[in-house]
């Protein structure tokens, strides 16, 4: 079987967050792989060590450094197909589930893991999209995965307690930090990813025509609001009662 994992370049979360004049983020400068892919990396590699299958990465990036890829190749994973072109700059979410789309068709997988979110977009909706453009399951929010003949099972975490979801394959899914822990890439794997191929392709290469419509256009991008200091109350015999009379303020009592 056949496993792609969606991976996604994304800035350096240590550095500074830059932006550019149109208020989109900034992507010039050191990328490094989202370390929630980690996570849908391994999961793919046990799915396909389970089926005698491999792992092929997807993603859709404008990013020319190797080194974010390079670092999901070593890992495991086989071959990696990129989506690259000058028009999906600001592309929405459903755009990229789209280019996603076309990749795993491309690809021949019949299982895709993502994580739930990127660091940097914060979406949390490209899976579900993903599978609806495929027409396949989407097994989401996933903190546990297996293969169990023709179907995968996921346990999910849900505001009424734990929940075993199983779909047929083809199906998409998306699973959770911590879900799993992430392989080291070995000596042997870092030497290997450097031979292991890069397809890098463009919309028209994947068949796909961008709607106009489909592009975000930032309208304004301003700091988060500081934190306003708490009220410190120090206890001289009165703690009590000014603690009631602050929530009484507040009117919580």
């Amino acid at each position: 079987m056949k496993v792609l994992a969606c991976v996604k370049p994304v800035p350096d979360p240590s550095a500074p967050v830059r932006y550019q004049e149109n208020g989109r983020l900034d992507r010039n400068g050191k990328v490094v792989l989202d370390e929630a892919d980690s996570y849908g990396v391994e999961v793919a590699l046990r799915l396909a060590e389970a089926s005698g299958g491999s792992v092929v990465l997807g993603t859709m990036s404008d990013s020319s450094d190797p080194a974010p890829l390079r670092a999901a190749l070593a890992m495991g994973a086989e071959e990696a197909l990129v989506a690259s072109d000058s028009r999906l700059g600001g592309a929405d979410a459903l755009t990229t589930a789209r280019v996603l789309g076309a990749l795993v068709r491309r690809s021949g997988a019949e299982v895709v893991v993502t994580a739930t979110e990127s660091a940097d977009g914060y979406t949390g909706t490209v899976a579900a999209q993903l599978a609806e453009v495929l027409g396949w399951p989407a097994l989401t929010f996933a903190s546990h995965v297996s293969l169990e003949g023709d179907h995968v099972v996921v346990r999910r975490q849900s505001e009424t307690g734990t929940l075993e979801v199983a779909a047929p394959i083809p199906c998409v899914i998306s699973v959770t930090a911590g879900s799993v822990e992430p392989r080291y890439a070995t000596f042997k794997g870092i030497v290997a990813a450097k031979s292991r191929p890069v397809t890098t392709l463009t919309l028209d290469e994947l068949g796909l025509a961008l709607d106009e419509d489909r592009v975000h256009d930032v309208v304004d991008v301003r700091d988060a609001p500081g934190r306003a200091a708490g009220e410190k109350i120090v206890d001289e015999g009165q703690a009590a009662a000014a603690i009631v009379a602050y929530f009484d303020a507040l009117k919580i009592l």
